[in-house]
């Protein structure tokens, strides 16, 4: 995989995850391609599970 296209992948799951932790609902996922999606919303979904196990309030 090409390193720009892998830079892209990272940055929108931690941009998900940075949502995740700040409460932000999946809808309001900017991505609309199907893979940059599937990242962005995996982030949201370990923040979501960080949050359950009291890491972040």
């Amino acid at each position: 995989m090409k390193r720009q296209k892998r830079d892209r992948l990272e940055r929108a799951h931690s941009q998900g995850y940075k949502a995740g932790i700040a409460g932000r609902s999946k809808e309001l996922c900017p991505y609309q391609a199907h893979d940059v999606r599937s990242q962005w919303l995996g982030g949201w979904r370990d923040a979501m599970e960080a949050r359950g196990e009291g890491l972040f309030r």
